[in-house]
């Protein structure tokens, strides 16, 4: 008896353990004697395609962070379903830019076209490498990327539901959320920042300059003026799909002003402005607004433990030949 609740324990310990251990198979320069070159072919692979049109950096930033939060950082969210039941069909998804996914599709073709990678390097890899490229190339700190990881070959659109943090949040559910995935307060609010080079559709946050409240039809959260400048490029009769900047000062540089936003009532979801009003993130959004550095590096730290999440190792996954379809 006594035996047999050592192997049950024993057991029960391998499966809590089991995402440090997944986790653990990730590290640096681990395609060092697979494809040498692979972070330079992607680099120029997101270079070109980022003087393409800009969107490519929200959209690739956005693709890995929906991706993470999901199944864990696996490359489920590039996967097609000819039924439109994959997660990238799923609302909370939909509204993901196609320029994120062809980032991904393009680098893929770049490093395949070296013999020596060709199917050797993982979706959810070159996505990990990808979204830190375009934080890179607009002016955001450079990072070691942990590599290692393996595709899932599973991805549906009911998996997405409660994963994907919403623009109504408040304070309390964005760290349920975060917490969820072994992330901190201070982890959000980093990377949150990485609104600054990012963008809503109209019909995302109207309802806050329209129909807040009955006798407050502006969320008095929101400045003023920026609340009119919002209604100008937004009108009710806009068409709801029209792109706004998440940061109306530098929004195709990646820097701390969406923390100075913030403290203006400048922050474009509810989500985002009320990392300012809830007295328990002010400090943090204060001390990233008026040092660059400390958020530069909570958000590199912050990016790190967001790739290491839900890692796929052995059979759990695999390196597909399409990262729009399992092998």
């Amino acid at each position: 008896m006594g035996r047999y609740c050592i192997i049950v324990l024993s057991f029960l310990l391998s499966l809590v353990l089991l995402p440090n251990v997944a986790s653990g198979q990730l590290r640096r320069n681990y395609y060092r004697n697979i494809c040498p070159n692979v972070e330079s072919i992607v680099r120029s692979a997101v270079t070109t395609k980022l003087q393409q049109t800009f969107v490519t950096a929200p959209a690739t930033l956005r693709l890995f962070f929906h991706d993470c939060f999901v199944r864990g950082c696996d490359a489920s969210v590039l996967l097609a379903s000819p039924i439109n039941r994959a997660e990238k069909d799923h609302p909370d998804d939909i509204s993901l830019a196609g320029d994120g996914f062809d980032t991904v599709i393009k680098a893929k073709a770049a490093v395949d076209r070296d013999p020596r990678c060709r199917n050797k390097v993982s979706c959810a890899d070159l996505l990990a490498m990808a979204a830190r490229d375009v934080v890179v190339l607009t002016g955001g700190p450079f990072f070691q990327v942990e590599l290692g990881r393996l595709d899932g070959r599973v991805s549906t659109r009911p998996s997405v539901r409660g994963h994907v943090p919403h623009g109504n949040f408040n304070l309390n559910q964005l760290n349920a959320m975060f917490a969820s995935n072994g992330l901190t307060q201070t982890d959000m609010i980093a990377l949150s920042g990485a609104h600054t080079i990012g963008f809503a559709h109209c019909g995302q946050f109207s309802k806050r300059i329209y129909n807040f409240q009955r006798g407050r039809p502006v969320d008095p959260s929101l400045n003023p003026f920026y609340a009119r400048q919002l209604q100008q490029m937004c009108p009710r009769t806009v068409d709801p799909r029209i792109a706004i900047n998440m940061d109306p000062t530098t929004p195709n540089t990646f820097d701390n002003a969406y923390f100075k936003n913030l403290q203006q009532g400048k922050g474009l979801f509810t989500s985002d402005q009320t990392l300012f009003t809830d007295p328990r993130s002010r400090g943090t959004v204060n001390l990233f607004a008026s040092n660059q550095t400390a958020f530069r590096q909570a958000f590199v730290a912050a990016m790190t433990k967001l790739g290491r999440m839900g890692v796929k190792t052995g059979r759990q996954g695999e390196i597909r030949r399409d990262c729009t379809a399992v092998n």
